[in-house]
Parts: structure tokens; C-alpha cells; sequence
């Protein structure tokens, strides 16, 4: 009786460890089951972030390459006088994506590259915009170039009627000057008594007074009007006699400031009328030739000569 009892009491034993062996071989196996499916899993991931650094870093080599083509376009269109500002704005959008410092996920990549797709479709009809500019810009260089050649005959003939203006009118002023004619020097005493200039010489005891009288000769082109003229007596040493006090004065010839021995203000009118001028020195005459000369405003008009013994 013990001894069955003992043998019956000894299978349970057994069993229990049978049980725990065969949990632990599971538990063994699950682990390790659970180990390599982990394994699997990073090694997984680890190549799906690989992949997508690798998409990542490509996405961005064609963001920079379309940057610079878009650069290219944007540089030629502008210099070309086109509208550039559709084309800075996909730029500046690459540029923004570009800078961005986080990962991209697969579905983003995905939408870039489809974007990068459509900008070719872009950059297509802006290599044709810049070659429709071109075309346009060389007819205007070429409508400009034949507007400058106009313009530059158009100057010429300008120039040229200016210049003919110029000499008529230089012509004209030339004509208009008036001239002194028929010049008479004589030298009056103290009765009055007049001695005309000729070939024998002034004495100073007839020379109380000078006496020049002349007339303009005819000039239907000058304007008519009032004048100023003066009339200048040279002693032998070409210096001119003047006393402020008996009218004398200073006037103006080809910008130089001259004195000038007597004046008067006369109104020409073109009629051949008379003028005659008088002046009485005070003192003797320098004996030798005297010269005198007749201006109109600040121009010569006529000279003649007198000698004084």
C-alpha cells in the first residue's frame, strides 16, 4: 500500500515540471520571436529614414536647380523689359521650402516633386515669352535706329536752316549799317569866316571852331529810328581830344570804352538830311594830321582827315 502511494504521489511532481519547462521553452520562444520581430521593425524604419533623407536630399538638389533656372529667366526678362514678378514669386516659394529645416514626410516629397514638375511647364513658356521679347526688342532697336537717323537729318537741316538764318541775318545787319558820306571838315576863326578842308593845311589862328557836317547815304534796309552819333577827333598821336566840359564823353566800340569829342542824338529817316557837328578846342591843334572819325551807336560809319600846320 505505501509503496503505490509513493509512486502516485511522484507523477505530479513531474508534470508541474514538465508544465514550467514547456512555459519557459514558449517563454523563450515568444521572446525570442518578440526580438527579431523588433529587429525587423528598426531595421525597417532605419531604411524608410535612409529612403527618405536620400528622397529628401534630391528634393532638394532639384529645389536649387530650378531656383537657378527660374534666377536665369528672371535675369533675361527683365533685362528684356517683361513682367518677372509671376516668376519671383514661384522663386521665392522654392527658396522658403528650401530653407526649411524639418523632414519631409513621403506624401510631401511626393507634392514637390509634382510642383518642380509643373515649373517646367513654366520655365517652357518663359524660354518662349524671352524669344517673343527678343524678336520685339529687335524691331524696336531697329525702329529706334531709323527714328535716330530721322531725327539726326531732321537736326542737320535744322542746323543748316539756322546757319542760313545766321548769314541772312548777319547779311541783313551788315546792309542795315548806315554810312557816312560826303564828309566836309572846316575849320571856322573868330568872324565866323569858314575855311573847307582841301590839300593845304589848317593854320590854329582859323581854327577857333570845327565844322563836320556829312549825310547818311541811302539804306532802304535799316530800320528807322533814333541813333546815337558820335563823332571822334584823332590828334596825330591817335589819341582822341575830349573836354567833358564843351559835351564829351565815352562810348562803347566792340567792347572797349572809347571817349569821343561831341555827340548827338538824331532821328535817321533815311531822308539824306545834313548833320553837322561843331567844336571849339580852347587851345591849339597839335600840328600834323588829324583824322576824324563818325559812329553810329558802337559802330564806324565813315572817316576823314584834316591836317594842321
Amino acid at each position: 500500500m505505501n509503496t503505490n502511494f509513493k509512486k502516485d504521489s511522484g507523477q505530479p511532481s513531474n508534470q508541474g515540471k514538465n508544465i514550467l519547462i514547456i512555459v519557459l521553452i514558449l517563454l523563450v520562444i515568444i521572446s525570442g520571436i518578440k526580438l527579431y520581430t523588433d529587429y525587423v521593425d528598426r531595421t525597417k524604419k532605419t531604411e524608410e529614414i535612409l529612403l527618405l533623407s536620400s528622397e529628401n536630399n534630391e528634393l532638394n538638389q532639384r529645389l536649387d536647380s530650378m531656383t537657378y533656372q527660374l534666377n536665369l529667366r528672371i535675369q533675361e526678362i527683365e533685362k528684356l523689359g517683361g513682367d518677372i514678378q509671376a516668376l519671383e514669386d514661384v522663386r521665392d516659394q522654392l527658396i522658403a521650402e528650401r530653407n526649411t529645416s524639418r523632414q519631409r514626410s513621403s506624401a510631401e516629397i511626393a507634392a514637390l516633386n509634382e510642383k518642380i514638375n509643373n515649373y517646367n511647364t513654366l520655365i517652357e513658356e518663359k524660354d518662349q515669352e524671352i524669344l517673343e521679347l527678343r524678336a520685339m526688342n529687335q524691331q524696336l532697336y531697329a525702329e529706334n535706329q531709323d527714328l535716330k537717323s530721322t531725327q539726326a537729318q531732321i537736326e542737320e537741316e535744322v542746323a543748316q536752316l539756322n546757319l542760313q538764318k545766321e548769314n541772312l541775318q548777319a547779311k541783313v545787319n551788315v546792309a542795315s549799317m548806315l554810312k557816312a558820306e560826303n564828309i566836309a571838315i572846316a575849320a571856322i576863326n573868330s568872324r565866323g569866316r569858314e575855311r573847307i578842308e582841301t590839300s593845304r593845311d589848317f593854320r590854329n589862328r582859323q581854327m577857333e571852331r570845327i565844322k563836320v557836317s556829312f549825310n547818311f547815304a541811302d539804306n532802304k534796309v535799316a530800320e528807322k529810328g533814333p541813333r546815337n552819333v558820335y563823332v571822334q577827333i584823332l590828334a596825330p598821336n591817335s589819341q582822341p581830344i575830349f573836354d567833358v566840359a564843351k559835351g564829351s564823353g565815352t562810348f562803347t566800340v566792340n567792347g572797349a570804352e572809347q571817349f569821343y569829342t561831341v555827340k548827338q542824338d538824331v532821328i535817321f529817316d533815311n531822308l539824306g538830311e545834313t548833320l553837322t557837328f561843331f567844336y571849339e578846342k580852347g587851345s591849339e591843334y597839335s600840328s600834323g594830321e588829324h583824322e576824324v572819325r563818325i559812329f553810329v551807336d558802337n559802330y564806324q560809319v565813315g572817316s576823314q582827315t584834316f591836317s594842321v600846320k
